[in-house]
């Protein structure tokens, strides 16, 4: 098996939709472009979600067979959740290495009472001028709640597209990354999981693909599986 040639192949085509993801959002250096809708960052996340799965799985054929130096092993630390800043202003964000795993909530729902009790009203100083009488001073009207998810959207969304090119532009630092990740937690005594991949189908999965990246993901994963299965034995 030609791991290099596998590699690259896909690798190709996972840069290719990721700069087509790109033009599409208007990312540059400032960020997403402005004015991209709610349902327009949702649509771009389902098509990214896969090509994140992809890429992940890529770092793991590149770390295959790979061995670190002596001393390159940083001390354990809390593991982050999601994209984090990498290094102190920097402005650069690091690719999450690992799958995100599904929460299972086996709890009974949530069940809200109605309160039944008296009305109380809280007077100023003034037993005669009710407290909700007072004259409210004025403050800056906030953003609407809609204008608010549409920046939060797609700042995160511009965020996660910085990292997967970043990732796809330096694979052999993201295998040497996953590597140091792997002996971390493995020095750990009950990690919450060992494997980068998580088990059964890799998020972004479809049962009947339809777009290039669902074939790419396919592929990918396994690739990945047989990589890992070769480092084990």
């Amino acid at each position: 098996m030609d791991w290099n040639k596998a590699i690259e192949i896909n690798r190709a085509a996972l840069v290719r939709i990721v700069a087509a993801l790109v033009a599409m959002v208007g990312v540059g250096e400032g960020g997403a472009g402005p004015g991209l809708s709610v349902g327009f960052c949702r649509a771009m996340a389902r098509l990214l979600r896969p090509a994140e799965s992809a890429v992940r799985r890529l770092i793991v054929m590149a770390a295959r067979g790979l061995v670190l130096k002596p001393g390159l092993v940083r001390p354990v630390r809390p593991m982050p959740q999601g994209l984090v800043f990498a290094g102190r202003r920097s402005g650069r964000v690091s690719f999450q290495l690992f799958d995100p795993r599904m929460v299972f909530s086996f709890g009974q729902a949530s069940v809200r009472i109605a309160r039944v009790g008296p009305s109380i009203r809280f007077f100023d100083v003034s037993p005669l001028v009710p407290l909700f009488q007072r004259p409210v001073p004025e403050t800056p009207s906030p953003l609407p709640q809609g204008r608010l998810d549409e920046a939060a959207g797609a700042l995160r969304l511009g965020r996660r597209l910085a990292a997967v090119k970043g990732a796809l532009e330096d694979l052999p630092r993201q295998a040497r990354r996953l590597l140091r990740w792997q002996i971390k937690r493995d020095k750990l005594q009950v990690p919450a999981f060992k494997s980068a991949l998580r088990p059964g189908p890799p998020p972004g999965h479809r049962k009947k693909p339809k777009e290039e990246i669902d074939f790419v993901l396919r592929e990918c994963h396994a690739l990945a599986r047989d990589a890992l299965r070769q480092d084990t034995s």
